[in-house]
């Protein structure tokens, strides 16, 4: 999407057109559709943590809809070389769930799994645990992309901020969501 505001309950974000633009033109398996964000929900759920913290920034909206992992990759490679040739600074969003709805020490030891791989920057051995043991992380492909980026922008390390999951407030331990927040620099 490379053109437009978003609109949230603290206040509108504007697109950084000229960004956009420069991330199509530079990466061929992006494509223009903004009724792709329509039903996708992880950007209207972060705007509101950023606009909290400065209210002054543009976004670059990107939605995945492939699991193509050399299209992921090279996505990734784009976007870094595209913003390689910018003086501003940026900040790489991934947005993901870990575990979907399963009891909590199944959902426990899947995410510790699949956070090993990114506190590693390995996207690669994140797509084999995902596959492995079958971990319903539903963002994967855009950490997938965020890490290739990272890693090409000069990322060498990762922390993890907080690990916890749905059942530290629904006190359901049979189904569970996990969260996690990482820092990736």
């Amino acid at each position: 999407m490379s053109q437009g505001i978003w609109q949230t309950p603290l206040g509108q974000t504007r697109i950084n057109s000229l960004l956009a633009k420069d991330i199509l033109t530079g990466c061929k398996l992006l494509e223009e559709d903004a009724i792709a964000h329509t039903y996708e929900h992880s950007l209207e759920v972060e705007l509101p943590f950023l606009q909290y913290f400065n209210p002054d920034f543009e976004i670059v909206p990107i939605v995945f809809m492939s699991d193509d992992i050399t299209h992921l990759k090279e996505i990734g490679r784009q976007v870094a070389y595209t913003l390689k040739n910018i003086r501003d600074s940026c900040l790489i969003i991934a947005s993901s769930d870990m575990t979907h709805y399963e009891n909590q020490q199944e959902a426990e030891f899947k995410d510790k799994e699949a956070l090993k791989a990114i506190l590693e920057l390995d996207e690669d051995a994140l797509i084999k645990k995902i596959r492995s043991l079958n971990i319903s992380m539903c963002g994967w492909a855009p950490v997938v992309a965020m890490l290739t980026a990272a890693k090409l922008l000069g990322a060498k390390k990762a922390s993890l901020v907080r690990y916890d999951t749905s059942a530290t407030v629904t006190h359901d331990t049979e189904n569970v969501v996990g969260y996690a927040g990482v820092m990736v620099y």
